[in-house]
């Protein structure tokens, strides 16, 4: 076994000399899951680890991750692991994967101090090494020189990546939008990359989210105008404000605009407790601790004297925001004197768990406010403006789309190709693709496993198996069919029995039942006239006779699950 895998290893790097590999585990054809693996000499450096949301169809699934297979059969060849920033879709499943590839990981000092937060909490922290790094710093990370560039983002403390390699300087754009006037007035370096675009750029990798959207992403900053005037034309009433717990930008100017109105500032939400905790202590967000006031208190004050910072602007059933609105928050009810700002946009897939949230909201009498009502919202990403001036910038000598839907990146590539990039040198790729890069360009060379890995809070690891099952007992309903037979007098011992479940009670699914009732008992019975008590062979028999009727006459496919005992 140990020299099978030396010997793959030997043939992994040979010829590799002036080779780069990138290996796309995440991100490429859906919004989460972003990671990827960059190798020269043999050598591993993983680039950002994170997480999905499942969809509304993923039923019983808590979290979507990469599958890591390849890198755990591959862990004593990694070096690092490397963060472009602190959000949930870049590190959110690095618990998962330390487990089994203990590695250092590097980050800005917020992106590793959600990090650390995160793996304390899942007793995985004590045996890591986190290296925190600077705006512009250049590390030796195994074979390479990862320079950390910083980007304005939805979180502080972002970076792109410039990776110095053999063949060249790779850049990871990581997720960034060019905002001239950020709340920390910590800009995108432009000055930086265009540099490297002068220097030489080998191969540019870039965020596509907005790559449909024309122009420019607004500024953060103009939120907290939109804000403003939602709070001052609403100065009797309690304000509740939801976004990422993340957004300490969007937090310091929620804060800014209650305190401007004399109002106290109450947390909900133990995510947004700890973020807004290690934000003030990096001196990331700037307010006093005698501004706030414990949620249990809250009842003491007037509604206009009162504003509340929550997490669940995505829908999240165990977040603060959806306790409010079901009425189940320990210390809080909403109504008639409360306006609920989402400070927010869903992330596709999220769009049902909002809209339910908000229903249940207007239920309570609750007013609420949003991005199709007001602009108090600002993306993170790059619209095609920013990132056509990125690409000039940086004058890539081949380029591929990352992060995004399939959609946004077949319209990266399109922009790509409206630069003047020959089109041979972009490639639009997947998860699982693997992409060697040369002094002469870029060329795919392989796959590896790459799909869906899903985690049930109950059950642990899933796969694709049982989660088809859970979409078709959802979709089809199920029908459990018993009977008993006795081997010994040829009969039927106990009547076939046909239970629904997941089904509409009518007087037609009644005929339905008693159909599928006479069918299966004359199967069984032909079935014991010719000798047959084997009881896999009855329990095929029922199956095939109440799918045949089912599909052929009545259109349906329940999940048949047939059940016949035979007594010797």
């Amino acid at each position: 076994m140990a020299a099978n895998k030396e010997k793959a290893v030997r043939k992994d790097q040979a010829g590799a000399k002036d080779v780069v590999r990138v290996t796309f585990l995440g991100g490429l054809g859906e919004i989460g899951r972003n990671c990827m693996a960059i190798e020269q000499d043999g050598r591993i450096i993983v680039i950002d680890a994170g997480l999905m949301f499942p969809e509304p169809m993923m039923y019983g699934i808590d979290l979507i991750l990469p599958d890591f297979r390849w890198l755990i059969d591959r862990r004593d060849r990694v070096d690092a692991i490397v963060l472009t920033h602190g959000h949930e879709d870049h590190t959110g499943a690095l618990r998962y994967l330390v487990k089994d590839v203990n590695v250092p990981i590097y980050g800005s000092s917020l992106a590793i101090g959600f990090a650390r937060h995160r793996l304390t909490e899942a007793r995985v922290a004590r045996d890591l090494d986190f290296i925190e790094v600077a705006d512009g710093e250049r590390r030796r990370i195994g074979p390479f020189d990862v320079e950390f560039i910083p980007v304005t983002h939805s979180v502080p403390s972002a970076h792109a990546l410039a990776i110095h390699s053999r063949v060249g300087v790779i850049v990871h754009s990581g997720d960034f939008k060019l905002d001239p006037t950020p709340i920390d007035g910590r800009r995108t370096d432009l000055s930086r990359l265009s540099a490297l675009g002068d220097e030489g750029v080998a191969l540019l990798l870039a965020d596509s989210t907005n790559a449909e959207e024309p122009g420019f992403t607004g500024s953060e900053r103009a939120v907290g105008g939109a804000l403003r005037r939602v709070f001052l034309e609403r100065p009797e009433r309690r304000m509740v404000v939801a976004c990422f717990a993340s957004h300490i930008h969007r937090v310091q100017q929620i804060i800014d605009v209650a305190l401007e109105q004399g109002r106290r500032i109450a947390l909900m939400g133990r995510s947004m407790e700890a973020n807004v905790k290690l934000a003030r202590k990096l001196d990331l967000l700037h307010v006093d601790a005698a501004d706030f006031i414990d949620v249990e208190t809250i009842s003491r004050y007037q509604p206009g004297e009162v504003c509340v910072i929550c997490t669940g602007s995505q829908g999240e059933p165990l977040a603060a925001l959806s306790k409010l609105s079901r009425g189940d928050a320990k210390f809080m009810r909403v109504g008639a004197d409360d306006t609920v700002v989402l400070s927010s946009h869903p992330i596709p897939g999220n769009e049902w768990s909002v809209g339910r949230v908000i229903d249940d909201l207007h239920r309570a009498g609750t007013e609420v406010v949003h991005s199709e009502h007001e602009p108090v919202h600002a993306s993170g990403h790059a619209r095609q403006g920013e990132l056509r001036t990125y690409h000039q910038l940086l004058k890539p000598r081949a380029f591929i789309p990352i992060h995004g839907e399939y959609r946004h990146m077949v319209h990266h590539v399109a922009l790509a190709a409206s630069m003047g990039l020959d089109q041979r040198r972009i490639l639009l790729c997947e998860d699982g693709d693997q992409v060697e890069v040369t002094p002469a360009g870029i060329r795919r060379s392989g796959q590896v496993p790459a799909g869906f890995h899903y985690i049930d809070g109950s059950a642990g690891d899933l796969d694709e198996r049982p989660l088809e099952e859970r979409r078709m007992l959802a979709e089809f309903g199920v029908l459990l069919i018993s009977a008993g037979v006795d081997a010994r007098r040829h009969v039927l011992s106990q009547p076939v029995r046909v239970t629904a479940r997941g089904w509409f009670d009518g007087e037609s699914d009644r005929d339905l039942i008693a159909a599928v009732t006479n069918e299966v008992n004359d199967a069984l019975q032909d079935a014991v006239r010719e000798g047959r008590y084997d009881e896999s062979s009855l329990n095929k028999v029922v199956q095939r006779a109440a799918g045949r009727l089912l599909g052929q006459k009545f259109r349906r496919q329940p999940v048949l699950l047939p059940a016949v005992i035979v007594l010797e």
